[in-house]
Order: C-alpha cells, then structure tokens, then sequence
C-alpha cells in the first residue's frame, strides 16, 4: 500500500504532474526534516496533502499560499489528528482534535460520503471559504474541490465550527469524542484559533487510506485529470 501511494504522488518518469515536481520535493524534504512533523505526520499522508495542495495551487484555487491542513482520519478520534502546516516555513502551527460524523463511524471514521442526509465526513481537498456566525457560533465555510467526492460540502453546509463534545473531558467520560453532523468539528478552546489561521482559500485534506479514495482523486492520480470526470459518487 505505501508502495502505491507514493507512485501516485512521486509518479515515475513519464508520468506528468500538473505542477512543478522539483517545487513538490523540495517542499516535501523540507517539511520531512521536521522532527516535530515526522512525530505527528504519516509521511505518506503529508506527500499526498502537498501533491494535492500544489495541484490546486497550480490551478489558481489556492488563494491563501503557504497554508496546509491535514485531517488524517485513519487516527482513533482519542488522538490528535488535524496538523495545520506552514509550507514555506516547514513549521507545524497546530495539531489537536478534530470529529468526524455520526454516520461514519464510532472511535474511527470507516464510512463515507458525497450525499447529503448521510451524516458521514466527506474525504478529500478542500479551500476554506468565509466565515460566518451560525448555530454553531464562528464558522468556517470549506468548498470540496473534487467531483463526486466532496463537491457537495456547501450543500451539505459542513463547516469548520466548535463544539462541546470534543475535548478531552468528553473522551474521559466516554471513550471517545463525540461525532458531527458530517463537519470537522473542534474543541471550544482552539476553533477560533484554527478558524482564524486558516481562513480566505487555503488548502485543507481530509484523508483515509482505507477505501480507495486515492485511486478516485483526479488530484492525486494525475492521470485521470486528462479522462472524463467522475460522475459517481464517492461514498
């Protein structure tokens, strides 16, 4: 499986990228020196996120440089998984909790989905867009940027927001966090930080490594970027 993955972000000879590859390596043998990221960051899943990452900054849809979140749900919710990176920097600026849905699973995220209604978490890359002030107080609007795998994250209206049920308390008390409607939920003591880090389109990667999601993403796979899109839904 490692062997795969890493084909897919360091393609062999005659495999084209859709940005500049000696940018990506420099970057990703930068950020790999990192003491503070190798012990927080699955290698693989950081070379995905930064393959993704300089796609869609290629593509003009990165308009916040420099800025990088990782959600590696392949991680017990008990642990920290969502690392917000300084590219340029190679700095970690943030790791902690994050939810995933109800709908995808109990301590580990296993399911999920494109449909609205599922209540499950939506894999992926993603630009934050706005915030706002909902039901969930300060918000952050994240746009999926991949046909059939995240495309209806503002129909769904899953958000970046606080919540109660995540934080270490809640875990004592149960055994886990408690789970979203869908949304990369927060602890109440730092939703407002991250929030405010990485607003106004930067680049955000939701991922897991169990159900194929690198196969079906035109952003990783970058040959499929030349075929037709993908017209069924990733769930």
């Amino acid at each position: 499986m490692f062997f795969m993955m890493m084909m897919l972000v360091f393609p062999s000879v005659g495999h084209s990228l859709s940005f500049d590859n000696n940018a990506f390596r420099n970057n990703f043998a930068a950020l790999s020196e990192s003491v503070e990221l190798r012990k927080k960051i699955d290698p693989m899943v950081l070379s995905m996120a930064l393959s993704g990452y300089y796609s869609l900054k290629d593509q003009g849809k990165v308009s916040r440089d420099g800025i990088l979140t990782v959600i590696d749900f392949n991680r017990s919710s008990v642990d920290e998984r969502i690392f917000v990176i300084d590219v340029n920097r190679a700095q970690l600026l943030y790791s902690g909790l994050v939810a995933h849905g109800r709908g995808s699973g109990d301590n580990y995220a296993e399911h999920f989905s494109n449909a609205s209604g599922s209540h499950q978490s939506s894999l992926g890359f993603y630009t934050t867009g706005e915030t706002y002030d909902g039901k969930n107080g300060y918000s952050l609007k994240l746009i999926g940027m991949e046909r059939g795998i995240n495309d209806n994250a503002e129909s769904r209206s899953i958000v970046i927001h606080g919540a109660n049920y995540v934080s270490y308390d809640y875990i004592r008390k149960n055994g886990r966090l408690g789970r979203s409607q869908g949304c990369p939920a927060l602890s109440f003591d730092s939703f407002q930080q991250v929030i405010n880090l990485i607003k106004g389109g930067s680049c955000l990667f939701i991922y897991h490594g169990g159900r194929g999601y690198a196969i079906k993403s035109t952003l990783l796979n970058h040959d499929l970027a030349r075929l037709e899109p993908v017209t069924e839904p990733f769930s």
